[in-house]
């Protein structure tokens, strides 16, 4: 695995099972990320110094991962100028809707790019940050054409009778 560039940020340990599909999704492209398990709320001093260092250890952009109160996404950006997607985890009482609210409806200034609840959304946020990264690395972009190639190819294979 090469050089982590992509920064997987949990609010907690069982966010892992959450986020699984976009780390499978990072392996299978070969770019280097790492995971992280930072609280908004619990570890808000440990999460900032990460943030202000991980562009130093060679990091372009972050996923944060949160439900409920969902703020972690937006601190990230609060923290960094670099790109955050925030992922909106399904919650029991309110399905996600409170994670999406929370993670999109941030100030003029802090932006967060923002994916579905569910594993679409979550799979979403791996491929937004390959997008991301391909706009300066041309083996990347060349692996998310044959991606998009072998998407179309799934679903002109598909019959259906009727």
């Amino acid at each position: 695995m090469n050089k982590a560039r992509i920064a997987i940020i949990m609010g907690s340990l069982s966010d892992l099972k959450v986020v699984q599909p976009a780390i499978d999704l990072l392996k299978d492209f070969k770019v280097g990320f790492e995971v992280k398990i930072l609280s908004a709320h619990r570890t808000p001093k440990e999460l900032a110094q990460y943030v202000e260092a991980a562009p130093k250890k060679g990091i372009k952009v972050f996923i944060a991962a949160a439900g409920g109160a969902a703020a972690l996404a937006g601190v990230v950006a609060s923290h960094t100028a670099l790109p955050v997607i925030g992922i909106p985890v399904e919650t029991k009482s309110l399905k996600g809707l409170d994670s999406l609210l929370s993670t999109v409806q941030m100030p003029a200034g802090i932006p967060v790019a923002t994916v579905a609840i569910g594993e679409g959304g979550v799979r979403n946020s791996a491929l937004l940050a390959l997008r991301i990264l391909a706009l300066s690395d041309k083996g990347i972009l060349a692996r998310l054409e044959r991606y998009r190639k072998s998407q179309k190819s799934k679903i002109l294979k598909i019959k259906v009778k009727i």
